[in-house]
């Protein structure tokens, strides 16, 4: 599998020298470089990614304010020339750290970390919850707490019984991170927890009294997936 990804570095020729690392490994696909953090993370708001190569030290925002900000997790690799931000790596539990000037084999080590991370991840089919940045914290939300997941524009609303989070993220991004065997996806706008459905009708669908609508490309998918429980 060829893993997408985005390089964050400031200065152009280490960003070369990683880019044809990542060509001549066959395994990762660059899509795009960045000079600084907050570009990056304008990209990352509405792309998907599977994996951010980091400085950390860069004009602007740092590497670690970048990841402070991420609202998906996509894995990293820290690429820095300094071994005091080995203790923050592992609180950001980034998959490798790279110090400057590493060599071709030392990089290999850390694409065979994000290939064995991945595989873990997507065997975990289980998990039970979601973090979310929402108010300037990091909340954590139980599956069984969310009724749905509605678009708003460049934010999403985390509707619970007892309350609402809006956070900077989009209904694309979410649908590829969320647990399958809980939500699915039932309108451009929307993503619903399907255990809490109430009803349906025609193409609207009732959670605790919201009325949330079906879309015609959904439907089928809603039904069946309705069928099996």
């Amino acid at each position: 599998m060829k893993y997408h990804s985005i390089i964050v570095e400031d200065l152009p020729v280490a960003a070369e020298f990683l880019r044809k690392f990542c060509e001549k490994s066959g395994m990762i696909e660059v899509d795009q470089h960045f000079l600084n953090a907050e570009e990056a993370l304008r990209y990352l708001n509405d792309n998907v990614v599977d994996l951010i190569f980091l400085d950390v030290e860069m004009p602007g925002a740092s590497g670690f304010d970048l990841l402070d900000q991420l609202v998906y997790t996509p894995q990293v690799i820290l690429t820095t020339s300094k071994t005091e931000y080995a203790y923050d790596a592992f609180q950001y539990n980034v998959t490798d750290y790279l110090k400057k000037p590493f060599t071709y084999q030392r990089f290999l080590d850390a694409i065979q970390k994000v290939s064995k991370k991945s595989e873990q991840l997507n065997g975990n089919s289980d998990q039970d919850h979601m973090f979310i940045k929402s108010d300037g914290k990091l909340i954590r939300l139980s599956n069984e707490d969310i009724l749905y997941i509605e678009s708003m524009g460049d934010y999403v609303k985390f509707i619970t019984p007892t309350k609402k989070y809006i956070t900077h993220n989009t209904i694309k991004n979410l649908e590829t991170k969320v647990n399958p065997l809980v939500f699915m996806k039932v309108h451009r706008s929307y993503i619903v927890n399907y255990t809490k459905i109430d009803d349906i009708q025609e193409n609207v669908l009732f959670i605790k009294g919201n009325m949330i609508p079906i879309s015609k490309a959904h439907k089928s998918g809603v039904m069946q997936k309705i069928n099996i429980l």
